[in-house]
C-alpha cells in the first residue's frame, strides 16, 4: 500500500552496519569527469580573447592592423564542441549498456584527448574546430554516463549531494580554467593559448586512471544477469561482506525489480518514450530540464564573458571571468547539502526565481546606463545571478535526470536527457555571437540579452511547480512507485513508500515474475 497523506521529514537515514564511505567515494571521484566538461568550457572563454590566439587564428584586421574573430568564426569556435557532445550523448545510449558504465568513462578519456591533442597542433581554424568536435565526443559520452554511474552506486540517503558533486566538479573546471587563463594570457607566444589546452590531458588521464580500480555498477550487473559480480560490487559499496543479509536485501530488491521489467522484453530507444509506468512523462521532464537548464543563459557567461565584460567596457574582463568563477565553485557546496534538505522542488523553485531577479536587473541597468557605476552593478547582480544558479538549477537538474528512471531504460534515458542539454548548449552557444555582437546581420542586443534569459527563468518556475516530481530520500525503486502512485508532480512531497524488498515468500510487485522469490514487507522510508 502507498500512502500520500503523510510528507517526508528529514533525510533519509544513513545505514547502522557497514559504511557508506565507500559509496561515497566512487560517486564523488567519477564526478571528476566534470572537471573535463567545466575545464573545457571555461578555458575556451579566454583562448578566444587572447591577442596570440588571434594572431594565430583570426583572417580579419581592424584598420589599424589588429586581427578579429567574425561572429561566425567565434560561434564555429564555441559552439561545434557541443555538437560532438550531443553525439557522445546520444551514444552512450548503446554503449553504456553494452560495455559498462565504468569502461565507458575510460574509453571516453581516450577520446576526449585524441581532441585535445588535435586541438594543440592546430594552426588553422578547421583543424582547430575538429579538435573541438572530437574533444566533445568524448565530454559528451561522460556527461551522460557519470551522472548514471553516481545515481546507482550512491545510497539513497546521500544520493542527491554525491550526484552533485558532479556539478561542482564543472565549477572546479571553470575556475581551473579561468586561473590558468590568467597565468598565462600575457604570454608572446603561441603558449598562451597552447597551455590551457593541454592541461587537459591531466584531467583525462586522472580520471581514466582511477575509473581502472573502481567498481562497476552493481545495478549494470544485475541487468547483464551477473548476480555474484553484483553482490561483490554491493559489498564493496556498502564496506560488507558479500553475503550479508543488507547486501542480500539490496540485491534481491534490484533484481526483482529488473525481472520486472524485462518481462515486457529489451529495451530499445523507443520504450524511452512509451507510457508503461509513466515513462514518456519522465522522459519528458529530464528532457525539458536539461533544456531550461541551458536556457537559463549559464553558459553564456562561461563561454562568453570575457569577451563581454570586454565589451562592456569592464576593465580587466579576465579578472571578472576569474571571480564568477570563484562565485561559482563557493556556492555549489550549499547546493549540495540543501538537496537533501530542501529536496529537489524547492531548491528548483527557489533556484529559478532568485535568477529571474538578476538576470532582469542586469537587463535593465546595463540597457538604461552605460558608465563605471551600472558596470559595477551588472558584475553584482551577474555574480548574484550565478550564485543562485551554482547553489539549485546547476546540480540539481542532474540530480532529477539520474534518479528519475527505471533499470530497463536507465543508460538511453540518462543519453536522452544529456543530449537534451548538449542540443541546447550547442544552439545557444551558436546563436549567441549573433545575438550580442554589434555589426552587419548582428541583433546588436548586448545586454539586453538578459530579457531572454530572464523569462526563461520564469517558464522554470511554472515547469517545476507543475511537472518537477519529489524524490528525496527514495531508493531508485521507490521512485517507480511514486510514478506509478502520484498522479500530480505538487503532491509528491507527501509520498510514502510503505514497502520494501526482503528475502523470502513471495512477490508484492503485481504480476512481476517470481524466480526471485521476494516479498514485499511494510516499512515506511
Amino acid at each position: 500500500m502507498i500512502e500520500t497523506s503523510k510528507k517526508m521529514s528529514g533525510v533519509a537515514d544513513a545505514p547502522k552496519e557497514g559504511s557508506s564511505i565507500p559509496a561515497i567515494f566512487v560517486g564523488s571521484f567519477a564526478a571528476f569527469g566534470g572537471i573535463l566538461y567545466g575545464y573545457d568550457t571555461g578555458s575556451i572563454s579566454g583562448i578566444i580573447a587572447m591577442d596570440m590566439f588571434k594572431q594565430q587564428f583570426a583572417t580579419n584586421h581592424y584598420p589599424d592592423g589588429s586581427p578579429y574573430l567574425t561572429s561566425g568564426q567565434t560561434s564555429m569556435i564555441v559552439s561545434l564542441l557541443s555538437a560532438g557532445t550531443l553525439v557522445g550523448a546520444l551514444a552512450i545510449a548503446v554503449i553504456g549498456d553494452m560495455v559498462g558504465r565504468r569502461y565507458s568513462l575510460i574509453a571516453s578519456c581516450g577520446v576526449f584527448t585524441v581532441g585535445v591533442l588535435l586541438q594543440c597542433v592546430a594552426t588553422a581554424i578547421p583543424l582547430f574546430v575538429v579538435g573541438r568536435v572530437i574533444a566533445g565526443l568524448g565530454v559528451g559520452l561522460i556527461s551522460a554516463i557519470v551522472p548514471l554511474y553516481q545515481s546507482e552506486a550512491a545510497p539513497k540517503w546521500i544520493r542527491g549531494a554525491v550526484v552533485s558533486a558532479y556539478q561542482f566538479a564543472i565549477t572546479i573546471g571553470l575556475l581551473i580554467a579561468s586561473i590558468v587563463n590568467q597565468a598565462s594570457k600575457s604570454r608572446t607566444d603561441t603558449g598562451a593559448y597552447r597551455i590551457p589546452i593541454a592541461v587537459q590531458f591531466a584531467w583525462a588521464l586522472i580520471l581514466a586512471t582511477g575509473m581502472v580500480f573502481l567498481p562497476e555498477s552493481p545495478r549494470y550487473y544485475v541487468k547483464k544477469d551477473k548476480l555474484e559480480a553484483a553482490r561483490r560490487s554491493l559489498g564493496r559499496l556498502h564496506a560488507l561482506p558479500p553475503d550479508h543479509p543488507i547486501i542480500t536485501e539490496e540485491l534481491l530488491e534490484i533484481q526483482s525489480n529488473n525481472e520486472y521489467e524485462m518481462s515486457f522484453g529489451k529495451s530499445s530507444l523507443m520504450d524511452c518514450f512509451k507510457t508503461d509506468g509513466r515513462q514518456l512523462y519522465r522522459i519528458l521532464v529530464g528532457i525539458s530540464i536539461q533544456a531550461l537548464q541551458q536556457l537559463t543563459g549559464i553558459n553564456f557567461i562561461f563561454y562568453y564573458g570575457t569577451d563581454f565584460f570586454q565589451k562592456s567596457g569592464i576593465s580587466n574582463p579576465f579578472v571578472i571571468a576569474l571571480v564568477t568563477n570563484i562565485v561559482n565553485v563557493a556556492f555549489t557546496p550549499p547546493g549540495m547539502y540543501a538537496v537533501e534538505k530542501l529536496g529537489r522542488r524547492n531548491l528548483l523553485l527557489l533556484g529559478a526565481v532568485g535568477m529571474c531577479v538578476c538576470e532582469y536587473i542586469v537587463a535593465i541597468v546595463g540597457t538604461a546606463l552605460n558608465n563605471v557605476v551600472a558596470n559595477k552593478v551588472l558584475i553584482a547582480f551577474v555574480c548574484c545571478y550565478i550564485a543562485f544558479f551554482a547553489s539549485s538549477w546547476g546540480p540539481v537538474a542532474w540530480v532529477v535526470v539520474g534518479e528519475s528512471f527505471p533499470l530497463r531504460t536507465r543508460s538511453k534515458s540518462v543519453a536522452i536527457c544529456a543530449a537534451s542539454n548538449w542540443l541546447w548548449n550547442f544552439g545557444i552557444g551558436y546563436a549567441t555571437p549573433y545575438m550580442v555582437d554589434s555589426g552587419r546581420g548582428n541583433a546588436n542586443l548586448g545586454s539586453k540579452v538578459f530579457f531572454i534569459w530572464g523569462t526563461f527563468c520564469l517558464v522554470c518556475i511554472a515547469f517545476v511547480y507543475l511537472f518537477v516530481y519529489e524524490t528525496k530520500g527514495l531508493t531508485l525503486e521507490q521512485v517507480d512507485e511514486l510514478y506509478e502512485h502520484v498522479p500530480k508532480a505538487w503532491q509528491s512531497p507527501y509520498f510514502v513508500a510503505s514497502h520494501r524488498v526482503v528475502a523470502g515468500g513471495d512477490s508484492d510487485f503485481g504480476d512481476k515474475p517470481d524466480a526471485a522469490n521476494i516479498e514485499k514487507v511494510s516499512l515506511e522510508v
